[in-house]
């Protein structure tokens, strides 16, 4: 007798149901988190502690007037702030998603190589060793750091029989943040005064920075995003498994290394110029996919635009919820985990 044929397992583009329906929703959801994106982007740059018009935004982004105070404060403090947020969002948004198709693990995050235990040990180093306080060196800093751990994180994970598999490379970052974290702790302790600069960057925030650092991450993020964009098809593939992906005409290798890539010049630019905001990465690739399901042509544009969208959202709030300023680490930490456990709870997500 003839063995009866065994069919491929259904790629992310077609195990979520008739693919009509689903692009329908998907255009839907996209139209909508763009419309978000806009109202955010109106709400960081008419509200804080003095409230602007809306009337006077636009004047302040295009020509602000010397002698509207409204305009200038705009112009010259949260015009930057929102431009920051826009690029750090879209950067840990495409990241988070990016590492959790990779790893094939929905609860996984950029965090995991090990970028943000190297840039938190570099900027540590730069503040105790050479005194430093000027937030543009903090930036260059963090991204060397963050590369460097990201590049030893993958060196330790392709050794050995199998090369850099999922598994091995969240071994090895998770070995090579606790070293990192122990050796910041221990700079620390030794120069004390690089606590007080130390700590401000490590809580994570958009506020206090000026137009240069968002022009100095801009061209990373540009290019992380279009790398990470490109390798949608791809992910798709290795979500089948390695055999299944050859089988397709896809590299597993090559994708889990330009994958690593992408998600290294994005969260590195991300965290260099912000700090450590870990929320957004874990949850908004989460969140996605319990919308649009968990083909990553659908996953990779939504997280690109929910992410911006709930950052500048926490940092307004950080604005107005106290009397001072709340710092948008704390903020998304707050927001973040409940609705995360909900999402969790509910189990509204799809596997990858």
């Amino acid at each position: 007798m003839l063995s009866p044929v065994r069919k491929p397992p259904p790629s992310p583009a077609q195990a979520d149901g008739p693919p009509g329906a689903h692009r329908r929703a998907y255009r839907w959801w996209l139209a909508a988190l763009a419309a978000a994106l806009l109202a955010a982007i109106a709400a960081s740059l008419a509200i804080g502690a003095g409230d602007v018009p809306l009337g006077r935004v636009l004047p302040g982004v295009l020509s602000p007037d010397d002698d509207s105070r409204a305009e200038l404060i705009v112009h010259e403090l949260r015009l930057p702030r929102t431009l920051l947020g826009i690029a750090v969002g879209t950067a840990l948004g495409l990241a988070g998603a990016v590492m959790q198709a990779l790893t094939r693990n929905p609860l996984a995050e950029p965090g995991l190589l090990g970028v943000n235990g190297g840039a938190a040990l570099a900027v540590v180093i730069v503040i105790g060793a050479f005194q430093v306080d000027d937030p543009l060196v903090y930036v260059w800093a963090a991204f060397a750091g963050a590369a460097g751990a990201a590049a030893l994180v993958y060196m330790i994970g392709a050794r050995g029989r199998g090369g850099a598999s999922p598994g091995r490379l969240v071994l090895a970052g998770a070995a090579v943040n606790a070293v990192f974290s122990a050796l910041t702790a221990g700079v620390m302790l030794l120069s004390p005064q690089s606590f007080n600069g130390f700590r401000f960057w490590q809580v994570g925030s958009v506020g206090a920075r000026d137009i240069s650092v968002f022009v100095r991450i801009l061209p990373f993020v540009v290019a992380g995003t279009a790398l990470a964009l490109l390798l949608a098809r791809p992910l798709n593939a290795l979500a089948l498994g390695d055999e299944a992906g050859r089988a397709l005409g896809s590299s597993p290798g090559r994708t889990r290394a330009l994958g690593a890539l992408a998600i290294v010049v994005l969260c590195g630019a991300a965290t260099a110029a912000a700090g450590p905001i870990l929320f957004l990465g874990l949850a908004v690739p989460f969140i996605v996919r319990a919308m649009v399901g968990p083909d990553q042509r659908r996953v990779l544009p939504c997280s690109l635009l929910l992410a911006p969208v709930l950052l500048l959202s926490a940092d307004v709030i950080g604005r107005v919820v106290t009397p001072g300023e709340l710092e948008t680490g704390i903020v998304t930490a707050f927001l973040g985990a409940p609705l995360f456990a909900l999402m969790v709870r509910r189990g509204r997500t799809r596997d990858l």
